[in-house]
């Protein structure tokens, strides 16, 4: 895949920080037309810039071979996002906590932590073709 590919409510992207803009373009508009607010779009879109940039280096390996899919959908007062990799996965549980005193001047390692602050509910699931995680922010 050279650019992204759009169907419906799904961007897939190659792994490369190159196509941040297509993603941020199509969710915002998808977003609008689901009527929600700038201010929740503001957070899903931090959200999902976070993800993908996860998926494209942590998951993918920025392998341009490899593919990053965004799905949005509205369930009912809710939108669900999600952000799916061709890698191996993670644990969530083993993310180092970024306000630990370790943790606080180290310049990476914040990602996951704002996605957990700024949405709902955070979910993944990892599977032989890659990992999954899913965003929900009420509406």
């Amino acid at each position: 895949m050279e650019k992204p590919k759009i169907i419906d409510n799904t961007i897939m992207i190659p792994s490369s920080q190159d196509f941040l803009p297509d993603v941020d373009v199509f969710l915002e508009g998808v977003l609008r037309g689901l009527g929600v607010d700038e201010s929740t779009i503001a957070d899903i879109a931090i959200s999902v810039s976070e993800l993908v940039n996860n998926a494209i280096f942590h998951g993918n390996k920025t392998a341009r071979d490899k593919t990053i899919k965004v799905e949005i959908n509205k369930v009912n007062g809710s939108v669900k996002i999600s952000v799916t990799d061709e890698g191996g996965g993670f644990d969530l549980n083993d993310v180092e906590n970024p306000i630990d005193d370790d943790n606080l001047l180290k310049e990476v390692g914040r990602g996951l932590f704002i996605v957990q602050s700024l949405m709902d509910s955070v979910d993944k699931n990892t599977t032989d073709t890659g990992t999954t995680v899913v965003i929900t922010k009420d509406i």
